[in-house]
């Protein structure tokens, strides 16, 4: 009993000191001073296509398909209803609140932050994080902060393309292929979705997925053994942490905007 108590404190103090170093980081990046414009701009560009571009075929393939799978099923099940009229408001509903920004999410973490761990890893397994300290130059402000700032926007901006893409998927299975009324199925929509709640909202969301998901990848990077099962042990935490907190997450948000807390 006491060496189970022993280490069960042990876990918690070490979760804790990780939890601490995290935060650290984090405020080290929001508060650090800020480089030269010019350069600074050029490694966030430089950063945001590695992240967001190379992001785009996965998030638009899966979107074209998860929307051609809400069209079929939402008219399948609506037409038992007789309410077949209604499934863009369904397909637009579905995608804008919630899976939009919960699966762009997912994406996004095994895509791009499992590589953020594995490239910011690899840099500390072969010394260049110690390198740049000993010439002066502040690792966290030179290779994290840039990474960070890409994640935080471009999250939005995939969960703003897997939008649309998914939309037009369910458009084309419910308009081209199971003979829905095309001007029903857009007036519907329209009818049946706030911009400002609905749309607005899955922003929010994508944002603070783009901030969890991209603080977690650099923090476990940052903190990973520097051997090639290290690397890979943190890369594996990373998918699994920032997966499950993007769904942790995504309940919160929902139960504060839909007015449950």
């Amino acid at each position: 009993m006491i060496n189970a108590m022993q280490r069960l404190g042990a876990w918690t103090l070490l979760t804790l000191a990780h939890i601490g170093e995290a935060v650290i980081m984090l405020l080290r990046i929001v508060l650090r001073r800020p480089a030269k414009l010019r350069t600074a701009l050029n490694e966030l560009l430089k950063q945001i296509y590695a992240i967001g571009v190379f992001s785009l075929p996965i998030i638009i393939i899966s979107a074209l398909f998860i929307g051609m799978v809400l069209g079929l099923q939402g008219q399948h099940t609506l037409a038992k209803f007789a309410a077949t009229s209604a499934v863009g408001q369904l397909v637009a509903l579905s995608i804008l609140r919630e899976l939009g920004p919960v699966v762009t999410a997912l994406l996004y973490v095994g895509r791009a932050c499992s590589a953020l761990t594995a490239e910011i890893g690899l840099m500390k397994a072969t010394e260049q994080l110690s390198s740049m300290e000993i010439m002066g130059v502040d690792p966290v402000g030179r290779v994290v902060a840039p990474r960070f700032c890409a994640g935080v926007l471009s999250m939005p901006l995939l969960a703003i393309i897997f939008d649309v893409v998914a939309i037009w998927g369910g458009y084309l299975v419910a308009v081209k292929l199971l003979s829905v009324d095309a001007a029903t199925f857009w007036s519907n929509m329209q009818d049946g979705v706030s911009f400002r709640y609905d749309a607005i909202n899955g922003l929010y969301k994508s944002m603070f997925f783009g901030v969890i998901t991209t603080w977690i990848a650099l923090y476990q990077g940052m903190a990973c053994v520097p051997t090639a099962v290290g690397i890979g042990q943190a890369t594996t935490r990373t998918v699994v942490y920032a997966s499950l907190a993007v769904l942790g997450v995504d309940f919160i948000l929902t139960a504060m905007m839909m007015g449950g807390w």
